[in-house]
């Protein structure tokens, strides 16, 4: 019987080490999962940091061109010219609308072909009225 005790014992000792053991392993586990879900919540925010910084670069490195080819004088005459209309003095500047090559008639409007014939001016401004702010 004591060998029978003595065995029934060991397996009792083996069990209750591998259960102390997996106890362990599990506090050890909840010890360390937050510092580690923090750590891969920080490096996916510092990589969108890192992106969005080199995306600024870029916007900062565009806006310091732009602004180099404004110190240029001939650059803001000639935007002067196409933005402002600007001409010099002396100069006559001539604005050519159409030039598109299209001289037939505007397209009548879906609302007053729908409208009925001989109905007041005011209904046709309000049923365009409605139309446009659609």
């Amino acid at each position: 019987m004591s060998r029978r005790r003595r065995s029934q014992s060991l397996r009792r000792r083996g069990s209750q080490r591998t259960l102390s053991l997996v106890a362990i392993l599990f506090i050890f586990a909840l010890t360390l999962a937050p510092p580690v879900k923090n750590y891969f919540t920080q490096r996916a925010q510092i990589s969108a940091l890192e992106s969005q910084l080199a995306s600024d670069n870029s916007a900062l490195v565009a806006a310091q061109q732009e602004l180099e080819r404004w110190k240029d004088p001939s650059y803001v005459k000639s935007q002067a010219r196409e933005r402002l209309h600007f001409v010099l003095p002396g100069e006559r500047q001539y604005i050519v609308t159409g030039v598109d090559g299209n001289n037939e008639p505007a397209p009548t409007t879906k609302v007053e072909d729908q409208l009925p014939q001989g109905q007041p001016w005011y209904t046709k401004m309000i049923a365009s009225i409605t139309e446009a702010g659609k």
